[in-house]
């Protein structure tokens, strides 16, 4: 046997091995691809492209009802100490140093359609899917972390403790790296509908809207008569770090 196929069967047999492990620590019989497509009736296509819009000029400082909901949908603690829990969206506070104007906006993986995490993932893990939602395999994510390192916004986390009660919609596993998914699950969960316009928007934009800030916009974004493309041709819209070219499926108005 050849010294190249020797290394390639030993990285196929410590990848395999290590997958296996990931999907351990989630919990018996539960599987990422199956529970996130729960009630499909048929795949996501590049037809849509889901986005989001934050108008920070709405986004109250020291809201939280964003994050509160997101950690209920998906059964996160919210709580953070030594051993930290996962952050999906947090809250940042912007200050420009000349003027002293302070903003508070939700930060959250930005779903790019170039994503840096995607191409440094060693296991294909980390994925990007036709329509735009970018998600971590559990199931074959090895806890590299090289997707943290890579993603300029700081939006994945690390499991570090052994979880319990999961929700079957959000399943987790320690030693693996999470974040954002536009709670798929309720996009999900209308995909096949005759409508194809129809959607349920993600857990934090539904508390943002019933608290009456109205600060965030879920929508497809290849259709000119939704709701977000139409806020967007009307005030526009910018990305952070765009001079990274990521093409980010979120986008920020009021931003200084």
């Amino acid at each position: 046997m050849s010294d190249d196929t020797s290394l390639n069967l030993t990285r196929r047999q410590f990848l395999g091995t290590s997958s296996a492990l990931a999907g351990l620590a989630i919990a018996p019989g539960v599987f990422l691809t199956k529970v996130a497509h729960a009630g499909d009736t048929e795949a996501a296509t590049d037809k849509n492209r889901w986005g989001m819009l934050i108008d920070t000029s709405k986004c109250a400082t020291g809201c939280n009802e964003c994050v509160t909901a997101c950690n209920k949908e998906n059964g996160i603690s919210g709580t953070h100490g030594p051993a930290t829990d996962a952050q999906w969206i947090r809250k940042v506070t912007l200050t420009d140093k000349q003027t002293g104007y302070v903003q508070s906006l939700p930060l959250m993986c930005q779903h790019c359609a170039n994503p840096p995490c995607v191409d440094v993932c060693p296991t294909g893990a980390s994925m990007k899917r036709a329509d735009g939602i970018v998600l971590v395999d559990k199931h074959i994510c090895i806890g590299c972390r090289y997707c943290m390192m890579a993603c300029p916004y700081k939006a994945r986390s690390f499991i570090h403790e052994v979880l319990e009660e999961q929700k079957a919609v959000a399943p987790r596993g320690k030693g693996t790296v999470e974040s954002c998914t536009m709670c798929v699950q309720r996009v999900d969960a209308n995909r096949g509908e005759a409508d194809k316009s129809k959607h349920v928007d993600p857990a934090c934009v539904e508390a943002c809207n019933a608290s009456g800030h109205k600060a965030m916009w879920f929508g497809d974004l290849k259709d000119p008569d939704s709701e977000i493309a139409t806020e967007l041709k009307k005030h526009g819209g910018q990305q952070l770090r765009a001079d990274l070219q990521l093409n980010t499926g979120v986008r920020y108005q009021g931003i200084t």
